[in-house]
């Protein structure tokens, strides 16, 4: 046996990782392969000749298609995320309440939202709201294209701030128990803020499926980047050209967004290296503890 083996496996020999670099290359092989194929089949349907291009570099075709889709997408993903992570965070923590019927209760709808396809629920929202006039007619396909992403969103986001929260070591829930906080003290001062920093990347990712998901709003006439994309493609007879500058504007959304939380996350962790947060925390309890209870006696 290899002196260098793993705990988990053996280490390859000789023969294995010849192997392993003959499949890296054959895969990167097929990789390029499937992409000159795809160029290829585009350039013979003349979809990548200038005059496909030349629509945007003028600024009429942004103004009537693009920006309009841009913005309808920012405008229901932002909202989306806000309402997402309001309520994804209070019915996380009420999964963890000490009351069996509100623990119950709040598991039931979290599993029920979350077993829903977003697009049935948009579809369903959208002919409810028109049906009984609960929006007015030019907001009906923003609210049921926002309250769906939201009820399924807040549902995949309670279930990681629950995990983020257990995750936590239950030493810290049991000294706070003992001198004496409340379970709001201890849920507000002592678990969400270290879970938050916990959560982020998970919740990072679900703030980008939900900038993608705005999309499915193309199937109940709301105006967002993929439908302007289709309009203008539909429109010029460049529908390849006009898809391809749709998704480099989804994709640098992504990672602006991306980029942002991951700045978010790094400040975090940095304070919480430096003892601020611990500091501050440590304050609060100092200030909320129950009455009667003095901390500050060793």
């Amino acid at each position: 046996m290899s002196s260098a083996s793993s705990v988990l496996f053996d280490a390859p020999g000789p023969r294995a990782r010849l192997r392993h670099h003959l499949y890296s290359v054959l895969v990167v092989l097929g990789l390029i392969g499937a992409g000159w194929w795809l160029y290829a089949a585009f350039a013979a349907k003349d979809q990548f000749a200038a005059a496909k291009w030349e629509p945007f570099l003028e600024a009429q075709v942004w103004e009537t298609y693009i920006l309009p889709g841009l913005e309808g997408t920012v405008t229901a993903a932002v909202i989306s995320i806000i309402g997402s992570m309001i309520f994804g965070m209070m019915f996380g923590i009420l999964r963890l309440s000490d009351h069996r019927a509100v623990r119950w209760a709040a598991g039931a709808i979290v599993e029920l939202a979350r077993a829903i396809p977003v697009l049935i629920l948009m579809i369903f929202l959208f002919s409810f709201f028109a049906d009984y006039k609960v929006f007015p007619s030019d907001q009906l396909a923003l609210a049921a294209v926002v309250i769906a992403l939201i009820i399924y969103n807040s549902s995949v986001i309670a279930e990681i701030v629950r995990a983020g929260i257990k995750s936590l070591p239950k030493g810290q829930t049991e000294a706070a128990v003992a001198l004496g906080m409340r379970k709001n003290q201890l849920m507000r001062l002592i678990l969400l803020p270290q879970a938050v920093t916990a959560m982020l990347p998970a919740l990072v990712s679900q703030m980008v499926v939900v900038l993608k998901d705005t999309a499915l709003g193309y199937q109940i006439t709301y105006v967002e980047l993929v439908r302007s994309g289709a309009q203008v493609g539909a429109a010029l007879g460049n529908p390849i050209p006009a898809l391809i500058v749709v998704a480099l504007i989804m994709i640098s959304l992504n990672v602006a967004l991306t980029f942002l939380a991951t700045t978010l996350e790094k400040r975090l962790r940095s304070r919480r290296k430096k003892g601020g947060g611990a500091v501050l925390a440590a304050d609060s309890i100092v200030t909320d503890a129950a009455p009667g209870v003095d901390i500050t006696k060793k």
